[in-house]
C-alpha cells in the first residue's frame, strides 16, 4: 500500500513540475494573414522568468510580413504601437523605450526567435497586452498577457 501512494504522490508530483515548466514557457505563432494563434498568454506568478517563443509560420520575408513579439501594459499598448511605426525598422519599436518590457526580434517566414525576461516586478492580475510591431499589424495581432 504505501509502495502505491508513494507511486502516486511522485506521479502527482511530476505532473506538478511539469505543468510548472510550461507556464513559465510560451510559445506563440504568427502567419502570413496577420494573425497570432493565440490571444491570450497565461504565466505563473511563481516563475522568476519567463521565456516567450515566436514562430513565423508563414513564407514571406521579414520585410513584407515580418512578425515579432511585444510586451508592454495595457495602458501603453497603442502609444508603443504608433512610435514603433514611426520608429521603422529593423525592431519598429523605440530605441530604449522603458514602456517596453520584452520584445523579441523581428523575423520573417519559417523563423523562430525567443525573449527571455524576468517578471518579478509585474503584478498578478495586472492589465498587459501583447502584440506585434510591425506597420499595421498590431491591430489584428495583439492579445492579453496573464500573470495569475
Amino acid at each position: 500500500m504505501r509502495t502505491i501512494i508513494a507511486i502516486v504522490a511522485l506521479a502527482s508530483w511530476s505532473m506538478c513540475q511539469a505543468a510548472y515548466g510550461q507556464e513559465c514557457t510560451q510559445v506563440i505563432e504568427g502567419n502570413d494573414l496577420i494573425k497570432f494563434n493565440v490571444t491570450e498568454m497565461r504565466v505563473s506568478a511563481s516563475c522568476s522568468e519567463v521565456t516567450v517563443t515566436l514562430r513565423h509560420v508563414g513564407t514571406l520575408a521579414a520585410n513584407v510580413m515580418g512578425h515579432n513579439w511585444v510586451l508592454t501594459t495595457t495602458a501603453d499598448y497603442m502609444a508603443v504601437a504608433s512610435a514603433g511605426q514611426a520608429a521603422g525598422p529593423p525592431s519598429y519599436l523605440p530605441a530604449g523605450d522603458a514602456r517596453v518590457i520584452a520584445a523579441t526580434e523581428v523575423i520573417g517566414g519559417g523563423a523562430e526567435t525567443s525573449v527571455s525576461f524576468d517578471i518579478s516586478a509585474l503584478a498578478a492580475g495586472g492589465d498587459y497586452t501583447f502584440f506585434c510591431s510591425f506597420p499595421g499589424h498590431f491591430v489584428l495581432m495583439n492579445g492579453k498577457f496573464i500573470i495569475e
